[in-house]
């Protein structure tokens, strides 16, 4: 497992643009203070709000996760290669009640970024998120719960939905049974 620095690089990124934390804040919707927390990583940001921030400084999610940018035709992560961003936690201290690893860290220019998600344990917070693109969820383990806009979609191992990630949605793990689901956001 590898830990990364996502905060670090997002300050790069907003300082390359010679912006100040006000002006990400105001472009991307998120408060000065998450942004600044994100940045001490202080806060794991959920894949949405990474994904908002990423789309607004034009680079792949998987940009937040390599530390080496060469091109390849394609990319093998090994499951000791994988990337864990650990428990998410939101702006308020509360615990999102699961973790995420990346499964693709190298390859540039892609219009994907795959997931592997964790839930394990009751939410504290059931605030729903929203982001551009698309994405398709697939449960691999347990039975996972969806909200998504205004209705809640129950989701067994082997089913799957793809939707548009406009929609305000949250992954949640009825009763904190572990639960595992592919995730591929798409821009």
């Amino acid at each position: 497992m590898s830990e990364y620095n996502i905060g670090a690089k997002i300050k790069e990124l907003r300082r390359a643009k010679k912006m100040t934390l006000q002006d990400v804040a105001n472009e991307t919707g998120f408060s000065t203070a998450l942004i600044s927390q994100i940045e001490n990583n202080n806060v794991s940001p959920p894949i949405a709000t990474l994904s908002k921030i990423a789309h607004f400084f034009d680079v792949k999610i998987g940009h937040f996760f390599t530390e080496n940018e060469e091109e390849c035709p394609f990319e093998v992560i090994r499951r000791d290669e994988r990337t864990i961003i650990p428990k998410v936690v939101s702006q308020d201290g509360t615990n999102h009640g699961y973790f995420y690893e990346s499964l693709s860290i190298r390859k540039k220019n892609t219009k994907m970024d795959p997931f592997l998600l964790t839930l394990n344990e009751n939410a504290t917070n059931t605030d729903t998120y929203s982001h551009n693109g698309e994405e398709f969820l697939f449960v691999m383990k347990g039975t996972a719960e969806l909200l998504l806009d205004s209705q809640r979609i129950i989701l067994n191992e082997g089913d799957s939905i793809y939707f548009d990630a406009t929609l305000k949605h949250r992954l949640l793990s009825p009763g904190g049974e572990e639960v595992k689901v592919m995730a591929v956001v798409m821009r």
